[in-house]
């Protein structure tokens, strides 16, 4: 009987979960309802499964509205129905049109319009007036509705009076005024709280053909939704066999290549895995994979396979990883297995600059109807929740930002504060907006919009309203196409070195760069600024406390960096046992068998799932959701409490003592959400090694890509000083030698003018193309005519030494700028001013302060070249008071002064919830040093950004890995700027 239901995805409008809503309905004696959520089909899915799950009539549809206004409810009698209702959704939002008063003639759906918008035309056979309750007295207005035409319109938005207020909240923050400003039309009149079913036809009991009509529509009505079929595109070729039969001819000819064909084991692993792809109906998935990837290369794309995938030796013969499986001995069935109760995924990553590309040819390739990208749920987080609600209730900024920073204030001891802090827990994980998932990319056999209404998000692609957990309940298996910067890195490297140099590199010659010596020695010594995933502070100091110098080393590496592992205590575990393998304590002889290899420490989701397994007595599926929980896929707490109870009743079954069950528990949790499975380690360490072979052999071409994606831990003047280091001279932007991204030639690099700030990208253009096309500028007023430059931007680039090619100083040309262009020009674009040499000018003789020149730089590059930092600073650096990083070793445990160029720091939190830090600075040399600031020191000397820092403190060392403790520290003041006396 209810036909106009509205759950929390009728986004900052609804108040109810689909659990809560399906139990609300139940409990009113409804055994029907149609799901009609506000120009959306977000929880279709979700509303239908509980439905089942309840024995509940579920059936869907949609609610149209313009802004505020109502203009129809449409109602899918059939699973063709919901597609015409999400088709018509979906034209106008990827068009960007507003939507009709009336629909198109729908074929599958009903229509239902509110009374007040009915004007008296005739209705289609499939159309219908809504009555609500308050309208029964006014029917008689409308004489030429034929009865058989009205329906029941009781809408559901809430339940009861405080449901009716939170709505009022939710729409006061939707349209960011005052709940007080809030106007009739941007809010639900109260009578859409939901009534029981006994009330509902004691209103109606006086119009019993209204009450007939509805029943009979709803009985025309049903949703069966298939929750266990495969939706993706079901074939590559168009045949099952003929996608097994080139999976095999591509897998075999992969194979020569990777392994040659008398290898016996990859061999049978490869029939191995065949066969399970087949029987699972996954030919085409890896085919597609395969596409994709294939294309990609045809392009000159890298790319880096990652992910549960890379267990997949056909995925290695394909190409679509570089980690051989074989090697590292994974296996097969943690990617696809018969016990797998969620489909798997492959993790492809693009340079940031080439994705968008490739989503365009899978677009293209694989038809915009059946493709779509995956969209996210933004929910509501605490902080946002008290900051929107204090807006809505007029609090000032200041009242707000306590509420969060100081709980604790007396100022916060009101009804107000209660309330708003009542409320954030009320509408903590609600659903504020639909968004993108980051990667993920749906191809179905069938049009996308069979399954969801498509939002056009500021990416321009179709997406899908519903997100990577129903996808996977209703059987997609997402391709995630994802973008990193490190993979620019490396191609730009190549291209770079090939140009400069005149070498070419094979950047996927991985087995080459994890024998190579030299990387080796560079990887062990942490020398790997600016190398993927290996940069970090502490990853450099992870590589040398393990004196990584190996792949397998460095794939360990790669997970146990990650904040579960080192929050548990595990990551100094398994440092302390890798130096002394024989003072390992297994708590348990399965912990022995299974993670021998990881010295007892679970370092792997694959080592969690093991010992779920042979520990825990878990079987392989629910083994596998404790994998799902550590890597943030999983959503149902229930089920995960229903595994923890499993667990400790086998614990005891099988005679464990509480404390080693807890034990053991406590690690497994430790790793939620943070964890890597080895797979994706290994994929990291190849890529990893990649980027070091380019920086160990091709130091100054390789930091030259690095600066120019932009991508990085560091900061950019971190990888110019890393180049300067290497050997490169490091030039200003010039107007006759940079382009618009940083360049070298031999052993000269010369920024790009995208560093400049402040200078406009149209004028970089006109200046490059002018330059391109009639060659370099040969003085000021030649640029000045060929450009037609305005004063500002050109005392920009003066000022950063972009004319230094005149050999005049700059205060010299920005007095003969002043006087040739003593009047403004409007626009870069116009006519130039000039058709005749300029006037020459008298210019008096200024000094010149090099100073100067590093503030300058500062202000425009935000990083200065003229001087370092140190040679700014006021404070004599020649003193023997203050060691260097490279003594650091030779004063364990005793007190050191040192002088240090700010880098990073990265806050944490003590167990005891106190501040502290870990800092990173450069030396006066240039080499970097490491810090720890305990929370006293950190709360006595905090870190003031960039500069130098006089620091005391004692040397102390970590296996083999030098630091400081920090006592004391204070910011050195650098000279006065010139420029301002």
């Amino acid at each position: 009987m209810l036909l106009n239901v509205h759950s929390y995805y009728s986004l900052r409008y609804g108040t109810l979960s689909i659990e809560d809503l399906v139990n609300q309905l139940i409990e009113a004696g409804y055994n029907t309802a149609v799901l009609t959520d506000i120009n959306n089909s977000t929880g279709v899915f979700d509303y239908i499964k509980v439905c089942k799950s309840k024995g509940f009539n579920g059936l869907v549809g949609m609610e149209y509205r313009k802004g505020d206004k109502l203009l129809y409810i449409g109602i899918a009698k059939n699973e063709y129905g919901f597609k015409e209702l999400n088709e018509h959704m979906s034209y106008h939002n990827l068009n960007r049109l507003e939507l009709p008063e009336h629909p198109p003639e729908f074929k599958n759906a009903f229509v239902i319009y509110p009374l007040q918008s009915y004007n008296g035309e005739k209705l289609d056979d499939n159309e219908f007036i809504g009555i609500r309750i308050k309208d029964l007295n006014s029917l008689s207005k409308y004489p030429k509705i034929l009865s058989s035409r009205l329906v029941v319109l009781q809408t559901v938005t809430f339940i009861n009076k405080a449901g009716h207020k939170l709505h009022a909240q939710l729409r006061a923050v939707n349209n960011n005024i005052l709940l007080s400003q809030i106007k009739r039309e941007q809010i639900a009149e109260k009578q859409e709280q939901l009534i029981t079913y006994v009330e509902l036809l004691q209103a109606y009991r006086n119009h019993s053909q209204i009450i007939e009509n509805t029943i009979k529509l709803l009985q025309e009505c049903s949703f069966n939704f298939d929750f266990k079929t495969n939706r993706n595109k079901q074939t590559f070729t168009g045949s099952r066999y003929d996608d097994k039969e080139l999976l095999r001819v591509l897998t075999m000819d992969g194979l020569a290549h990777r392994y040659g064909m008398s290898n016996n084991v990859a061999l049978q692993r490869v029939e191995k895995e065949l066969e399970i792809i087949d029987r699972l109906g996954f030919s085409s998935y890896f085919l597609i994979t395969h596409d994709i990837v294939r294309y990609g290369m045809s392009r000159g794309f890298y790319h880096v396979g990652r992910g549960s995938g890379a267990n997949s030796v056909v995925a290695y013969c394909l190409r679509i990883t570089d980690v051989c499986p074989i090697e590292l001995d994974l296996y097969f069935e943690r990617f696809l297995n018969p016990n797998r109760l969620s489909p798997p995924d492959f993790d492809i990553d693009y340079g940031w600059d080439e994705r968008d590309e490739m989503y365009k040819y899978i677009f293209n390739r694989y038809k915009n109807q059946n493709t779509a990208l995956l969209g996210a749920i933004s929910t509501f987080k605490e902080k946002s929740v008290i900051r929107e609600l204090g807006k809505v209730y007029g609090l000032p900024k200041n009242d707000i930002d306590r509420i969060f920073n100081e709980p604790n204030s007396i100022l916060n001891k009101n009804e107000l504060v209660d309330m708003i802090i009542s409320l954030t827990k009320e509408l903590a994980d609600f659903p504020n907006m639909r968004t993108i998932h980051a990667s993920g990319v749906l191809i179905s056999e069938q049009p996308i919009t069979q399954f969801s209404a498509l939002d056009l998000p500021p990416k321009g692609l179709p997406t899908v309203q519903w997100d990577m957990y129903v996808a996977e309940d209703i059987g997609f298996e997402k391709f995630d196409i994802l973008s990193q910067r490190g993979i620019s890195h490396i191609k730009e490297s190549v291209s770079i070195i090939k140009e400069n140099k005149g070498i070419s590199i094979d950047a996927y010659d991985v087995e080459k760069f994890k024998h190579d010596n030299k990387v080796k020695e560079e990887l062990k010594s942490g020398d790997t600024i600016g190398c993927f995933y290996i940069e970090s502070p502490a990853m450099r100091q992870l590589l040398k406390k393990l004196k990584c110098d190996d792949y397998l080393t460095l794939v360990a590496a790669s997970s146990i960096i990650r904040p579960g592992v080192a929050k548990s205590g595990m990551m100094r575990a398994y440092i302390e046992r890798f130096h002394d393998p024989h003072k390992v304590d297994y708590l348990h002889p399965v912990m022995k068998t299974q993670l021998q290899e990881t010295y007892g420490v679970m370092v792997y989701q694959e080592d969690v799932l093991k010992i779920g397994h042979h520990f825990g007595g878990l079987d392989l599926a629910e083994a596998d959701v404790l994998r799902r929980m550590m890597s943030g896929k999983h959503r149902s707490a229930r089920h995960l409490k229903e595994i923890e109870q499993k667990y400790y009743a086998n614990c005891k079954r099988f005679g464990y003592s509480e404390s080693l069950a807890i034990e053991v528990w406590r690690q497994i949790e430790s790793f939620a959400g943070y964890s890597f499975s080895k797979a994706h380690s290994a994929s990291f360490a190849v890529e990893s090694f990649q980027s070091l072979y380019l920086k160990t052999y091709f130091p100054k071409e390789f930091y030259v890509a690095v600066i120019n994606n932009f991508g990085g831990f560091y900061s950019t003047w971190i990888y110019v000083h890393q180049a300067r280091k290497a050997g490169a001279s490091i030039n200003l932007p010039c107007v006759n030698n940079s382009n618009y991204k940083t360049a070298i030639f031999d052993d000269d690099i010369f920024l790009g003018l995208i560093h400049i700030k402040e200078l406009r990208s149209e004028v970089v253009e006109v200046l490059l193309n002018e330059r391109n096309l009639n060659g370099e500028y040969i003085s000021l007023d030649n640029l000045i005519l060929r450009t037609c430059i305005s004063l500002e931007q050109l005392i920009i680039l003066i000022r950063i030494g972009a004319l230094r090619f005149t050999g005049q100083n700059k205060k010299d040309l920005l007095w003969e700028a002043h006087a040739i262009l003593n009047k403004p020009i409007k626009r870069e674009t116009q006519s130039c001013l000039f058709h005749t040499p300029t006037k020459k000018f008298t210019i008096p003789k200024f000094d010149v302060n090099k100073l100067e020149d590093a503030y300058d730089e500062l202000e425009l590059l935000g990083f200065p070249i003229s001087l370092s930092l140190f040679d700014m600073i006021e404070y004599n650096i020649n003193t023997n008071n203050t060691i260097k990083t490279s003594q650091i070793i030779n004063h364990i445990n005793h007190p050191v002064s040192i002088l240090g160029c700010y880098v990073t720091f990265k806050y944490v939190r003590t167990v005891k919830n106190h501040s502290m830090a870990f800092g990173t600075f450069i030396d006066v040399e240039g080499n970097f040093f490491d810090t720890t600031h305990f929370p006293d020191a950190f709360r006595s000397y905090p870190f003031k950004g960039m500069g130098i820092y006089s620091i005391e403190g004692k040397a102390v060392e970590e296996f083999g890995f030098p630091s400081i403790e920090v006592t004391s520290m204070k910011k050195i003041p650098i000279k006065p700027d010139p420029r301002s006396t």
